[in-house]
């Protein structure tokens, strides 16, 4: 376990959290991935946002893929923004993310050979039940953060450069504040980590909605603001282009892709939650209301 000291640390001075040691192990046996009879790695890399891990659905998806292709999966699971470095760097062969502004830069600069919709749910703004700031009032998700920034009641960012913290940046700049203050607490931290902190502090904070059904029935937090159009979340898968790296595993994470988006899978992560949360914790994009379009395949232009 690492102690991770929050930027500013507040009353909490410390959280833990296992987040970079499995990033470490996750570097560490990248170097060590199978070849199949080619004498080619049999393994890819995939770069994730930490919700896809904390909310279990890689626990699901990935015994399946790795059963059926005979394809090995070394995860890093880290803010969205460090997963597009690592694919800027090659470090990775394919990326799983949810920050769409910085996809079509990471795409328009070249580091992508396509980029998919993969599947969607929605960000919501959690806090204690007593709900200080009024937050379930609000009428839009930057008045929900006006009324905290007013209150000065704690709000923990994740601050960690993901798609969950670019939302946030988001929202207070549509708020037209700049959060600061001992109220407003950066954690650099995975969203598990930064609910387990907000909980234990009864502060506010944003969330993917998946990571936080999942994490539930371990906080008193609950939902205070949701539906607003803006706190769509939408998750895309991006191959690496081996024209920049030459050294990835294109056909791999070729193949991975395919998997994400082919009928069973996409079923899958529909059904991924309803029995125990009695909702989906994502929506598969070939339900979504877009879907009306004949979706494009993994080799179709990027979107």
């Amino acid at each position: 376990m690492v102690a991770l000291r929050l930027k500013k640390p507040g009353i909490l001075g410390f959280l833990t959290t296992s987040a970079f040691v499995a990033v470490g192990l996750s570097l560490l046996v990248a170097g060590c991935a199978g070849r199949d009879s080619n004498g080619q790695s049999s393994t890819l890399i995939l770069a994730t946002t930490t919700s896809t891990r904390d909310s279990g659905l890689l626990d699901v998806l990935l015994p399946i893929f790795e059963q059926e292709t005979g394809i090995g999966v070394k995860v890093v699971a880290v803010g969205s923004g460090q997963a597009l470095a690592m694919g800027r760097r090659g470090d990775a062969d394919v990326l799983l993310t949810h920050s769409p502004r910085d996809e079509e830069k990471f795409i328009a600069e070249g580091h992508a050979l396509f980029r998919k919709t993969v599947m969607y749910n929605d960000f919501v703004i959690v806090g204690p039940p007593t709900d200080p700031a009024q937050v379930q009032q609000a009428s839009s998700a930057s008045d929900a953060f006006r009324r905290i920034a007013r209150s000065q009641h704690r709000f923990v960012s994740r601050a960690d450069d993901s798609g969950t913290h670019r939302k946030e940046q988001e929202i207070w700049q549509q708020a037209g504040i700049t959060p600061r203050g001992d109220w407003y607490l950066e954690a650099g931290a995975g969203m598990a980590q930064v609910l387990r902190a907000a909980n234990e502090l009864r502060a506010y904070t944003l969330s993917d909605r998946s990571t936080f059904l999942f994490q539930k029935r371990h906080l008193s937090l609950v939902i205070l603001f949701q539906g607003d159009p803006s706190l769509r979340n939408r998750y895309s898968v991006l191959v690496i282009d081996p024209a920049r790296h030459p050294h990835v595993r294109v056909e791999l994470a070729k193949r991975f892709a395919d998997f994400l988006l082919s009928p069973r899978t996409q079923r899958l992560i529909g059904e991924y939650g309803r029995s125990e949360f009695g909702q989906p914790l994502f929506q598969p994009v070939l339900r979504s209301p877009s879907a009306t379009r004949s979706p494009q395949s993994p080799g179709s232009p990027a979107t």
